[in-house]
Formats: structure tokens, C-alpha cells, sequence
């Protein structure tokens, strides 16, 4: 037998392990055995019947709960078991709450302790009434914004001429008073309520030096766009590549799979937390972090389609409602789909420490050979740059032709055409009257 989320060992019993109780009935249940080492060996303890006699007492006494306390023998050593199921209510231990993460028992301190105790009583921080949010801090300008983006999947909304009446149908009002959800969502000014609902933006040169900072604020549709905005404009660069003549400008990384990341983020945070959303941006890659909680899933089922189960589902419900997010599931799956069909090797999840972080990567595949193709495109001279973008649309036109089109001389374009085959930018295909001109395109 191993330590685990459910099972602790200890050697001997000391009044002081009531916690053990305490974390086991505030996770997933457990069992506590008194009288094996940390190895999971039998050891046994002495006087075990009297130690059964004064536990179930004890227990109650600190706890208030009676768990199942049984006392077994192995080849001659007795040891106890201490089974706890879990518990509905919270259960504390001289006012102190203990839960069980992996085979580690902690203290409930602070946020974790207020969401904890939030989570128990069957409320949502989303759910939460703000006492001092009124009619006249909504920004109705918002609320008709998102009028407009449900208009495709809730035709109704957009009839909706009434906007208390619309934030009722939402669920984000419970009677005259606003919930969280609603600040969050559609107020003038979020932080005045909720300071840490917003997102920190950084370019890094290490993970300890920060070159430039961006702090974003506002409700969280306005908090997407401005993100995607300065993103877009002030920290990533973009790649330049050609189809055909034309010339095509991407960011390094898909905008799309960008803009799913952020939406995500926001969408599926831990709003409870004291902690921002912070987006660091380095030379090689760009990490998205944000405290949120995986509840039953594992960070390996986030690479493949799994049950859609948002922690804040008002929330959750109106990015839907807009279109922003899909119900199925598949936005952290749609993130790797995009980046790998870019060429980018697939973003990767991390979670550690109750927070969520998406890594994104940019060594692209082919980039050495893109660059240099992009690098002697933009070293052409202007004709030489007319002769190539007239082959990229007519690769099948014979030199004259491109000589007559151009008012080149068939002499000079013939010195062209070798240099463009120099470069490695063009080959010839075929014989020389049916054959045409193949592009080095990039990938």
C-alpha cells in the first residue's frame, strides 16, 4: 500500500492527526491507519482495543462527525483504521479546515478557505450578490453589444428592448440586485468592484526580466478585445509569406487560437483569487496563466474532446450565447488544431498549483527555409520583383512572352530568370515550350 489522495499511514496516534479527519471529510473521503509506517509496512501499535475505545469520542468531540474506526490484526500486529466519508458540510477542527490534495493534508487559509466554504454551502462566486453594483453602473452599451452577438444563435435577445429585463433572462440578476456575473460582464467599471478581473500583459527576456507591461481592464468582453488588440499591435511580430503574388502578413502565432486561449481564460478563472490573468511573452513562446479549477478532469484530457463543465457557468453562458465559445468541450482542442495546422508544434497544458498554464511555441516547421526565401524575395531589385510576381500568377508564360509584357528585352529577362533560379526562388518544369515555371512557396 502507497500514500495517497485517500489513504494516510501513521506509526502511532497522537490527538493532533483529528486533522487527517478534517481533510478527508472536506475532499473525497479517506482512510487514516494508525500503525503502519510511511512505507505502508504493518507495524502495529499496543493497547489498540483502548485506543478504538477513545477515538469514535474524541473524534466527535473536535469534529462533530463519528467515523467507522475498526481495529484489524496481521500475523499477530494489530493496527486501526479510521474510514471518513465525505462530508456535505465542511468540517473544521478548532476552527481550522484542512483538505487532502494528492497524499498532502493542508490548511484552508484565505481565498482557498473562502471558496472552500462558498463551494460547500452550494453557491458560486459568479452567484454572489454585489450590495452596491446599481442600474447606473451597467454599461448599456455592452449589453447591447452582446444584443447584436446573440442575435445569431438567441434570435429572440435581439427583440429584446428592454435591458433589465434581458439581464433577468441571463440569470445574472437575483431579484433587483445584481449578481457577480453581471459586474463582470456588463459593468462601466469592473475593478472598482473586483480589482483582480483583469489581465496583465509582459514581454520577457527571461522568466525574471520584464522589458514592457500592459495592464488590461474593463468588463470582460472589452478585456478580449483589448488583449487580442495589444497583443496583435505591441508584442507579437509577424511573418511574412507569399501565394502566388500575393503577399500575405500572419501573426506568429494563429490569431484564432489566440483569441480562444483569452476567452478561455476569462471564461473559466477562478474569479475568487486575488490573482490576475497574466500573459507573458517571450522570444520563443507565449504563456497564458490563470487560477481555475480542473474539478474531475486531468490536464492530459484537455488534448482530446472531454464534457464541457465550466466552473463559472453564467459566464460561461453568455460567451456562448455571443458566440465566443462552443458548449461541446473543444476549445483547448481547437487551440492545438489551429497552431499544428499553422505549422506550429501543438501549445501544451501545464497545471501546478491550482493554476492553468497554455504554452504556445513558435519554432515553426520550415521557418529557417521561409525565412530565407522571404529574406532574397525582399533583396530582388523592383524589375526583378515584376518578373517574379508575373511568373507566381502566369508560371507557364515562355521568357518572350514575359519580355513583351514587360517591355524587357528577351536578353534581360533571360538574366533575370537565372538569378530568380540562383536564389532558389524558381525550376523550371518540363521541356522549354510545354513546361512552367515551379514555385518555391512557402509552407
Amino acid at each position: 500500500m502507497k500514500e495517497n489522495q485517500n489513504t494516510e499511514f501513521k506509526e502511532s496516534w497522537r490527538d493532533e492527526y483529528v486533522r487527517y479527519v478534517s481533510a478527508f471529510c472536506n475532499a473525497d473521503g479517506g482512510i487514516l491507519y494508525i500503525g503502519i509506517n510511511d512505507q505502508g509496512k504493518i507495524i502495529g501499535i499496543k493497547q489498540a482495543a483502548k485506543l478504538i475505545e477513545k477515538l469514535p469520542n474524541l473524534i466527535a468531540q473536535k469534529t462533530g462527525i463519528t467515523p467507522i474506526v475498526q481495529l484489524h490484526d496481521s500475523d499477530g500486529k494489530e493496527y486501526v483504521s479510521i474510514e471518513c466519508q465525505p462530508s456535505v458540510m465542511p468540517i473544521s477542527v478548532h476552527g481550522r479546515y484542512y483538505t487532502r490534495t494528492g497524499s498532502v493534508t493542508t490548511e484552508l487559509q484565505g481565498n482557498s478557505l473562502n471558496m472552500f466554504l462558498i463551494a460547500k454551502m452550494g453557491l458560486a462566486w459568479e452567484s454572489l450578490v454585489e450590495e452596491d453594483f446599481t442600474v447606473d453602473d451597467v454599461d448599456w452599451e455592452t449589453v447591447e453589444r452582446f444584443k447584436m452577438l446573440a442575435r445569431d444563435r438567441v434570435p429572440s435577445i435581439e427583440q429584446e428592448s428592454d435591458g433589465m429585463s434581458l439581464l433577468h433572462k441571463l440569470n445574472v440578476l437575483q431579484g433587483d440586485k445584481f449578481k457577480k456575473a453581471a459586474v463582470v460582464l456588463f459593468a462601466k467599471d469592473v475593478q472598482r468592484y473586483e480589482l483582480q478581473a483583469r489581465i496583465k500583459i509582459g514581454k520577457f527576456v527571461s522568466d525574471t526580466e520584464v522589458l514592457t507591461t500592459d495592464l488590461v481592464e474593463g468588463n470582460l468582453f472589452q478585456q478580449v478585445e483589448r488583449t487580442l488588440e495589444i497583443l496583435r499591435t505591441k508584442y507579437l511580430l509577424s511573418y511574412i509569406s507569399y501565394e502566388g503574388i500575393h503577399r500575405r502578413e500572419k501573426l506568429v502565432y494563429p490569431y484564432e487560437a489566440l483569441r480562444e486561449a483569452v476567452v478561455n481564460a476569462v471564461v473559466h478563472r477562478e474569479y475568487f483569487s486575488s490573482s490576475e490573468i497574466q500573459i507573458r511573452v517571450y522570444e520563443d513562446k507565449l504563456v497564458i496563466g490563470n487560477e481555475a479549477r480542473l474539478h474531475e478532469l486531468q490536464v492530459e484530457d484537455l488534448l482530446r474532446p472531454h464534457p464541457s463543465r465550466p466552473h463559472n457557468k453564467l459566464i460561461a453562458d453568455v460567451f456562448y450565447k455571443a458566440g465566443f465559445i462552443e458548449s461541446w468541450g473543444r476549445g483547448t482542442q481547437r487551440i492545438i488544431d489551429l497552431c499544428v495546422a499553422e505549422g506550429l508544434p501543438a501549445p501544451t497544458y501545464e497545471y501546478t498549483m491550482g493554476f492553468l498554464y497554455l504554452t504556445f511555441t513558435n519554432e515553426r516547421i520550415n521557418e529557417r527555409i521561409n525565412e530565407r526565401i522571404n529574406e532574397r524575395i525582399n533583396e530582388l531589385s523592383e524589375v526583378e520583383q515584376k518578373v517574379y510576381e508575373l511568373i507566381c500568377s502566369t508560371p507557364d508564360l515562355r521568357q518572350a512572352d514575359l519580355a513583351l509584357r514587360l517591355g524587357l528585352t528577351e536578353q534581360y529577362v533571360r538574366k533575370i530568370i537565372k538569378q530568380l533560379k540562383d536564389s532558389g526562388l524558381i525550376e523550371r518544369v518540363g521541356a522549354r515550350k510545354k513546361g512552367y515555371w515551379k514555385i518555391i512557396e512557402n509552407k
